[in-house]
């Protein structure tokens, strides 16, 4: 163990360089302009991971992306190991909101920002720092195959197919999933849950065209203040998320969730209120009991408004739930709910666009306490667990596909890093304690 500390702990370099140069990729998957992007971004990865040992095979899945599979054999008999992450990233948005330019790793007060260099680059430097150090003190009798996708933040759809299609080629005894973190810097954590998803489209119609304001307003149905009834009916006066025929009281059994961690984490507004009353946990809120949070609502834009009473609305719904439901059927208990909820007699319609399970892991299974035990010698104190609110599919596809593999989530992504905003970083001491951790589990698991 003092041998792989030491190894990666001298190693930063060579990590901010490797970083620096992956973040350069503005690689985000669907959109044509940035093809050569992704292609530099895959190039990368695929020459690191053949720099590292490992063969690696290239596939064109069906949505357009390249999933890159490497694989090193280990002696005969011996246990799969396989190591997950992706290069793709998400837009970088307005760059005026950024305080350095997103493709250039910069360090500040102790932190690396750029787009990706926690979600999911970090993690992918990770791998490779791990599995120099584990070459550095002798290596492992394992089979390891190291698994890097190219559309996870849009959906993952063309990895789906590949494994539905191939799923031996991702046969593993033990499956380390990098897209999660830890629940603050410091402090090791596996992630023992995640939310499933649903995506609903509703529409309000009430009137066949706009009406005049002037002359019809006050009597005729204004189909925005129709659809903001009706989605307001899905809270609470605490703002707490109330779906008819669904569970709105259950209770998060694992570690508290303090407010003041959470206001923190959420980045809250002074003044502004956590969701729940006196005795809601904001991790029952956010891990046992499920959400529906409007993602996108569209009527007249401002810049084009008219003294018309509006015939139609739409929204957008993204809806989380428990780890265990089905998100299908909490869906359909949503528009369910809107629907008796639709005021004035306006017509509404709904879509259900997707439905993702949910995913729950033994922490009590043989390789989850090996990588718990890595984490606990890693950073010098006990690992704690927790659940995340964030859909990562491949799980349950993988673990459909293998029953009988271990699935560990974990990684560098701690609630400082702003996955998905502006000013998005990571903190380099968890690059590097999770990579002595990774390491030393694949030095240990037999």
């Amino acid at each position: 163990m003092t041998d792989i500390k030491e190894i990666i702990k001298s190693d930063r370099e060579k990590i901010f360089t490797q970083l620096s140069e992956l973040v350069k990729f503005n690689s985000v998957h669907t959109f044509a302009e940035l093809k050569d992007q992704m292609d530099g971004a895959k190039g990368w990865v695929s020459k690191a991971l053949t720099e590292a040992g490992l063969e690696v095979e290239e596939h064109v899945t069906e949505d357009g992306s390249v999933t890159l599979l490497g694989q090193r054999a280990g002696k005969e008999g011996a246990k799969t190991v396989l190591l997950y992450s992706h290069y793709d990233v998400v837009p970088a948005g307005d760059e005026a909101k950024w305080d350095s330019d997103p493709f250039t790793l910069t360090e500040r007060n102790g932190r690396w920002y750029a787009r990706g260099a926690a979600d999911c680059k970090g993690n992918v430097v990770m791998h490779l720092a791990a599995l120099r150090a584990l070459e550095q003190t002798g290596g492992t009798d394992l089979n390891i195959k190291v698994l890097i996708e190219g559309s996870e933040e849009m959906g993952g759809a063309g990895l789906s197919k590949l494994i539905a299609k191939t799923p031996e080629a991702f046969a593993a005894d033990a499956i380390l999933i990098a897209d999660c973190g830890n629940w603050a810097v410091g402090e090791p954590t596996l992630t023992s849950s995640l939310r499933g998803s649903a995506m609903i489209r509703v529409q309000m119609d009430t009137l066949s065209s706009p009406a005049h304001s002037g002359q019809f307003g006050g009597a005729a149905p204004d189909a925005v203040k129709a659809l903001m009834r009706a989605l307001d009916s899905l809270y609470d006066d605490t703002g707490a998320t109330v779906i008819e025929g669904t569970d709105s009281t259950a209770k998060w059994e694992g570690r508290s969730y303090p407010a003041e961690e959470f206001r923190k984490d959420a980045r809250l507004l002074e003044g502004t209120e956590i969701a729940g009353d006196d005795n809601t946990d904001a991790g029952d809120l956010v891990w046992a009991r499920p959400s529906v949070t409007v993602t996108g609502f569209t009527s007249t834009p401002v810049d084009r408004a008219v003294n018309a009473v509006p015939a139609t609305a739409e929204a957008m719904l993204n809806v989380r739930v428990p780890a265990a439901a089905n998100p299908q059927e909490i869906a359909e208990a949503v528009v369910a709910h809107l629907k008796a909820h639709t005021p004035f007699g306006a017509h509404f319609t709904a879509d259900i666009i997707e439905a993702a399970r949910g995913f729950e892991t033994d922490l009590e299974k043989p390789a989850l306490k090996i990588l718990e035990k890595a984490l606990s010698e890693s950073y010098g104190k006990e690992t704690t667990t927790m659940g995340m609110g964030g859909s990562i599919p491949l799980t349950v596809e993988l673990q459909d596909a293998h029953p009988d593999a271990e699935i560990a989530l974990f990684g560098v992504e701690e609630p400082q890093c702003a996955i998905h905003s502006p000013n998005e970083s990571v903190d380099p001491s968890e690059i590097e304690h999770i990579a002595i951790a990774e390491a030393l589990f694949l030095q240990t698991y037999k």
